[in-house]
C-alpha cells in the first residue's frame, strides 16, 4: 500500500485502531478508581464518554466493563423516534443544547395552538432540568396546550373559562303525546327486565285493584333492586290494563282494519243470524252511549272506536289544547263525508286546511314582491286590456253555447253527450282523490261529537255487510270502565339476547309488550322504566299506521302565551277523576306537536329523552 500514489500517512487500520481504544479504556479506568479511592472524591462520571451513543442502562457490558462505542455509529440516528434522541440528549449532558429544528417546531405548534388549529405531527420536544428565569418557548407551549384541553368538548373541568365552554345540550324530561295506537313496543337496555316477569299473586291483585279504584301508589325515587321491589311490580301490572267492548275469546277485535286474514277460519255464528246481529249492535250501542256520558262528564279522557273502514278518537274537552269534545275519523270516503254531512254534521279537514293557508301565505308573499313591478307596467298593459277583454267575452260565449259548434256542423244527434253525473264526478275528482288517504282526516268539534255518535249508532254502513267481518260491531278501547266493557291485560314478556358489538358480543335485555297500546300505556310503562332501568332504554313503536294521522292540532283558535299555562293548568285539575296519573293528563293537554307523524323510535339517555317519527 506505501507504493499506492494515494496512501495517507495518518491512515491506520482497523486493528491499529481497536487496539488503541482499548488501550485508553484501561487508561481511563484505573484513572477512575483512582479518584473513587481518594478521600473527599465524590461519584463520577467519567468513565462514560460524553459523545457515547448507546443507552445510558445498555453502557455497561455483561462483565461489569464499559462497553465500548461503536465507531460506525452517529448520535442521530441511534434511536428510532425523535422521543428517544430527546431523552438521550437530556441524559448524556446537564445541559443540552436545543437544536434550530426542535425549536422552530416547537413554535410551529405554540403559534397553531393560538388559533385552536390540532397538530397531529410528532414533535421533538426537548426539556431542560433548570428553566431560566427569561422566556422560555416550552412554557409558552404548555400554556397554550393547557388552554386547548380547558376549551375541549371532551375535558368535563369545573374550572374551564366561560368563553370556552360548549352550549349545553338541551333537556328533555318529555315527550310529545302520541295519539297513535300501537301494535307493539320493544324496549331494550343494558339492565335486566326480570323484575317485569313472574308477578306474584299478590302483586297481581295489588295491580288489578289499583286499576279498578283508579288510584297510583308512590314508587320509591331510587330502586335498588327492582326485582325485590313489590310496588314497581304492581304498577307495571296495573299499567297494562284496558278496557274493550265486545269481546269474543278465540277473537282478536284489534286491528280491525286490513285484518281479513286473522278472521278466516274464525267461528262467526252471527255472520248468517240477523236476530244475533242486532243482539250485538244493542250492546254496542249502550256501550258507546255509555263511553259518551263518560266523557262528557271527564270521567273518561278518551277512546277509540275502530271500525273495518276507519278509526275514529273521541277526546274530552281540554285534550290536545281543545276547549271542547273532539273527535277525528280516519281514513274516510267521500261517501262517509256526503252522508256526514246530509245528517247536519259539521266538519272539517285540518290538513287540507293547513296546505290551502300555507299556499296562501306563499302567494300573497309572491304579490307583495310583484305588486311594484305590475304597478310600473300597468300603463302598458292598460291598451291592451281592450283586445282581451273582447276575446275572453268570446270564449265565455263558447262555453255558455256548450256544443252549439256540433248543431252547425250537423253532428249534434251521433254524439253523445256527458250527462250531469259525468260532469259532477270531473268537478270533484280532487274530493275523490282524498279517500284513504292521511289527508281525508276529519275533524268533528263541540256539539257535533254528540250528532256524531247519533250517527254511528244508525249507520248502516259501519258493519260490514259481507266478508269475514260481516255482522261483527267496531272494537270499543278505553283507558277506563264503561258500559259492557271488559277487562283485557296486554301481553309482556322479558328476553335476554347477545348482540354483536364490534369484535365482542354485548348483553342486551329486551321487553315486548303486544296488544292494543293506547297513549296512556305508553306512558306510563315509560314512567315506570325510568327508575327501574336507572335511566337508560330504547324503544322501538310499531304503529297501527291508519291512526298515525290522528296526531294533527285539533284546534285553530290561536291562544297566548300567558293564557295558555292556565288554560292547562285548568283542564289538568277539571280531568283529575279520568283515572290517569296526573303526570299523563299533562302530557295529554298538551297541544298535539307530531302533526299526522307518530312516534317511531324512543331513546332514554341519563333521563333524558330523544325520539324519530
Amino acid at each position: 500500500m506505501s507504493e499506492l500514489g494515494s496512501y495517507s500517512p495518518s491512515f491506520k487500520k482497523p486493528s491499529d485502531v481497536l487496539r488503541m481504544r482499548r488501550k485508553r479504556a484501561r487508561s481511563e479506568g484505573h484513572r477512575t478508581a483512582a479518584a473513587a479511592g481518594s478521600p473527599g472524591s465524590g461519584p463520577s462520571t467519567a468513565a462514560v464518554r460524553p459523545f457515547s451513543p448507546g443507552r445510558p442502562s445498555l453502557v455497561r457490558g455483561r462483565g461489569g466493563g464499559l462497553k465500548r462505542r461503536n465507531p460506525f455509529a452517529k448520535l442521530e440516528n441511534t434511536y428510532g423516534s425523535p422521543k428517544e434522541r430527546a431523552a438521550a440528549c437530556t441524559e448524556g449532558s446537564p445541559e443540552p443544547k436545543r437544536s434550530l429544528a426542535a425549536f422552530s417546531d416547537v413554535l410551529d405548534r405554540a403559534e397553531r395552538l393560538k388559533e385552536n388549529v390540532v397538530d397531529e405531527r410528532p414533535a421533538v420536544v426537548v426539556t431542560q432540568p433548570q428553566k431560566p428565569a427569561s422566556f422560555s418557548e416550552d412554557s409558552l407551549f404548555e400554556d397554550d396546550l393547557t388552554e386547548v384541553e380547558k376549551c375541549s368538548p371532551d375535558r368535563k373541568s369545573p374550572e374551564a373559562p366561560a368563553g370556552c365552554h360548549t352550549p349545553p345540550v338541551e333537556v328533555c324530561r318529555e315527550y310529545p303525546a302520541d295519539w297513535s295506537l300501537k301494535t307493539r313496543l320493544l324496549f331494550t337496555s343494558t339492565q335486566s327486565f326480570s323484575w317485569a316477569e313472574h308477578l306474584k299473586a299478590q302483586e297481581e291483585a295489588q295491580g288489578l285493584s289499583l286499576h279498578c279504584r283508579a288510584e297510583y301508589a308512590r314508587l320509591p325515587q331510587n330502586i335498588q333492586e327492582p326485582r325485590t321491589c313489590g310496588e314497581l311490580r304492581s304498577a307495571f301490572q296495573q299499567s297494562l290494563q284496558y278496557w274493550q267492548h265486545p269481546t269474543f275469546s278465540w277473537l282478536g277485535l284489534f286491528p280491525r282494519i286490513g285484518a281479513e286474514r286473522a278472521f278466516q277460519g274464525k267461528s262467526t255464528p252471527w255472520a248468517q243470524d240477523t236476530a244475533l246481529q242486532q243482539s250485538l249492535m244493542g250492546e254496542w250501542s249502550v256501550s258507546l252511549t255509555s263511553l259518551y256520558s263518560l266523557l262528557k262528564a271527564k270521567l273518561c279522557p278518551y277512546f277509540y272506536v275502530c271500525s273495518y273502514q276507519f278509526t275514529a278518537l273521541f277526546r274530552a274537552a281540554g285534550l290536545s289544547g281543545a276547549r271542547g269534545i273532539t273527535a277525528l275519523l280516519s281514513p274516510t270516503t267521500r261517501g262517509l263525508r256526503e252522508a256526514m254531512k246530509a245528517e247536519g254534521i259539521e266538519f272539517s279537514l285540518p290538513l287540507l286546511e293547513e296546505k290551502r293557508k300555507n299556499k296562501e301565505s306563499c302567494s300573497s308573499q309572491n304579490n307583495s314582491s310583484q305588486q311594484a313591478q305590475d304597478e310600473a307596467n300597468h300603463k302598458l298593459t292598460s291598451e291592451h286590456s281592450d283586445n282581451e277583454e273582447d276575446v275572453d267575452e268570446e270564449e265565455e260565449d263558447d262555453d255558455d253555447g256548450g256544443f252549439s259548434w256540433l248543431k252547425e256542423m250537423g253532428v249534434q244527434d251521433q254524439i253523445k253527450k256527458p250527462d250531469a253525473i259525468s260532469i259532477k264526478l270531473r268537478k270533484e275528482h280532487d274530493a275523490v282523490r282524498l279517500d284513504h288517504r292521511p289527508e281525508s282526516v276529519v275533524l268533528v268539534a263541540g256539539s257535533n261529537t254528540f250528532t256524531l255518535i247519533n250517527f254511528l249508532i244508525n249507520c248502516k254502513g259501519l258493519v260490514a255487510g259481507a266478508g269475514s267481518q260481516a255482522g261483527l260491531p267496531p272494537t270499543l278501547l278505553a283507558p277506563s270502565a264503561f258500559r259492557g266493557a271488559t277487562l283485557h291485560t296486554l301481553k309482556a314478556r322479558s328476553v335476554n339476547v347477545k348482540t354483536q358489538e364490534r369484535a365482542a358480543y354485548k348483553d342486551v335485555c329486551s321487553l315486548e309488550v303486544t296488544g292494543p297500546i293506547m297513549p296512556h300505556t305508553l306512558h306510563a310503562l315509560t314512567q315506570l322504566l325510568r327508575p327501574a332501568q336507572r335511566g337508560e332504554f330504547s324503544a322501538v313503536l310499531y304503529t297501527h299506521e291508519p291512526s298515525a294521522v290522528l296526531n294533527v292540532p285539533s284546534t285553530n283558535v290561536p291562544t297566548t302565551k300567558t293564557s295558555e299555562p292556565d288554560q292547562q293548568e285548568k283542564a289538568v285539575q277539571e280531568l283529575g277523576q279520568c283515572g290517569l296519573q296526573r303526570s299523563t293528563v299533562e302530557q295529554l293537554v298538551e297541544p298535539a306537536a307530531l302533526g299526522k307523524a307518530a312516534l317511531r323510535q324512543l331513546q332514554l339517555t341519563d333521563y333524558s329523552y330523544t325520539w324519530r317519527t
